[in-house]
């Protein structure tokens, strides 16, 4: 993965940092492992089914929070589906400013619009401004199973390096249920085909049949990649079409397995039960069905073995979680615990979203607010990664952990409260003689201003508006961070000179504007 940059300087990778980039080398059905040839083109069948993607995107600069990174080009690929649309990977799509199609051996390009995005399960459904197109490019059929183990895959797509259509050849060699993108998880197929960065969003074929798409690669394994298999994107076209897809629901609990002979004894528990035991609920509070020691023994009637799996045909064994998006209903999921050594049938809420505290962006680009020479922003875990994949990550990392940084000390937490977020100085001091003498307080958290504790940017920005003092004091969650203090009234009447002065459009986003903007408080 490619580094980003930290704070006041281009974060212009920021995508490879966030999102699983895949591809799919060419090849034809009997060609060895490895060999790249082009495949046929034709005017029917898999090949006329698939398009290559193109994306000008401007992802945010998290540095400098006003602004976007520069344009960047990038491709993937695509596949025709059922009414006259395409199916793609979110990440190919994700900040696009401009979306175009082409089919294989074309050599026009059609302008398209994202028309619904699952960042989580990397999914992307596509409109085109022509649909004439779909006249001649027809769907292909979606397998209604899983493939099984050992089955001949082939994986098609454009890999960057050239224009044509690649295929590649490879055996299906693991299903199970795994992390996608925080907090979703899903099933994913795990083949051995070789799959290379640009061809995200190509089909998998088993016979004729599409089994999913291609949609990442395992970094420094050698023919190793991932399928988002045809019963999530089922989950997720099916979302779309009631008009708006929220998610897959989930499960949040901290769990452990059963295995341990001594755990059994000290549970006192009969030979017979066998689960999965509720270490932490996700809630703590006393409606929630859930209790510490809790053993999960089934998940609707499908029983759950110690390691906490489940079968679900030809010898597939997943986590049991995958069983929540199917057994789901109006929020709740029905489970079966041993409590103190009795059966007690349960429900309990699931979720699409687990609140924390430090979020994903997840397309969408950061709240600011510039007072004076002062930057504000929100902390997001896109920031956070893109600092521990940095050059001296680990380092960096490691000074904010020692210096009791909350975004390192609370970095798994949830919200203590409704609406909390981390407020962040994310760049260096905008030019000013207002901010002599003090060191840039990059990447600190602000705890209070004028002994206010800040409880996110809004209120951060309602504080500074309705303030009487005439002086501004903040005051920053971190040892050994300076507290500064700055005039008001010269803060917010250099702050246009300042924005000026630096080619800044706005002192903020919207939603930060219209509160600095109203009324103060009476």
């Amino acid at each position: 993965m490619d580094s980003l940059p930290l704070p006041g300087m281009r974060m212009a990778c920021l995508l490879a940092l966030i999102l699983p980039i895949s591809i799919v080398c060419a090849q034809t059905p009997d060609a060895p492992a490895g060999q790249v040839v082009l495949a046929p083109a034709t005017g029917s069948g898999v090949e006329n089914s698939v398009v290559k993607v193109f994306s000008t995107v401007r992802g945010p600069d998290l540095g400098k929070p006003w602004t976007k990174q520069e344009a960047q080009e990038i491709t993937g690929s695509g596949l025709v589906i059922e009414g006259k649309r395409i199916l793609t990977n979110a990440h190919v799509v994700l900040y696009a400013s401009q979306v175009q199609i082409q089919a294989n051996q074309a050599g026009d390009k059609i302008s398209a619009t994202v028309e619904a995005m699952a960042t989580g399960i990397d999914l992307a459904i596509l409109k085109l401004d022509d649909e004439s197109f779909f006249d001649t490019h027809a769907a292909l059929p979606r397998a209604s199973s899983l493939p099984r183990n050992k089955d001949s895959v082939l994986v098609y797509g454009f890999p960057t390096g050239g224009t044509n259509l690649s295929i590649t050849k490879g055996i299906v060699s693991r299903i199970d249920f795994a992390s996608y993108n925080y907090p979703v998880a899903g099933l994913r197929v795990q083949i051995d085909a070789a799959i290379n960065p640009g061809n995200s969003g190509g089909p998998a074929l088993v016979g004729d049949k599409v089994i999913g798409l291609a949609f990442s690669r395992l970094n420094n394994a050698q023919n190793i990649g991932y399928i988002i298999p045809c019963e999530e994107i089922d989950l997720f076209l099916a979302g779309v079409a009631r008009g708006h897809y929220d998610g897959k629901p989930a499960l949040y609990d901290d769990l452990q397995t059963l295995e341990n002979t001594t755990l059994r004894t000290s549970l006192k528990i009969d030979k017979s039960v066998h689960g999965i035991v509720v270490h932490h609920p996700y809630r703590d509070d006393p409606s929630y069905p859930l209790r510490t020691w809790d053993i999960i023994t089934k998940i609707g009637d499908t029983p759950v073995n110690d390691q906490g799996m489940i079968s679900i045909g030809n010898n597939v064994q997943v986590n049991f979680t995958y069983m929540v998006q199917h057994k789901a209903v109006d929020s709740k999921v029905p489970l079966t615990v041993v409590r103190a050594g009795k059966a007690i049938a349960v429900q309990v809420p699931v979720s699409s979203e687990r609140p924390k505290l430090i979020p994903y962006l997840r397309g969408d680009y950061p709240s600011y607010f510039i007072f004076g020479p002062l930057v504000f922003s929100v902390a997001t875990e896109d920031l956070l990664t893109a600092m521990g994949n940095g050059p001296a990550g680990g380092n960096v990392l490691a000074a904010f952990s020692s210096l009791g940084s909350p975004l390192l000390t609370r970095r798994s937490e949830k919200p203590a409260f409704p609406g909390e977020q981390l407020v962040i100085i994310p760049s260096p001091f905008l030019s000013h003689k207002l901010s002599t003498g003090y060191t840039p307080p990059v990447l600190k958290v602000v705890k209070s201003v004028n002994g206010i504790p800040i409880r996110n940017l809004i209120h951060l920005v309602q504080v500074l508006r309705d303030a009487k003092e005439a002086l501004v004091t903040i005051e920053y969650a971190t040892r050994s961070a300076e507290t500064m203090v700055f005039p008001r009234a010269e803060m917010i009447a250099t702050t246009d000179e300042i924005l000026t002065d630096n080619g800044i459009r706005a002192a903020g986003s919207p939603d930060v504007l219209a509160v600095w903007n109203a009324k103060p408080a009476p």
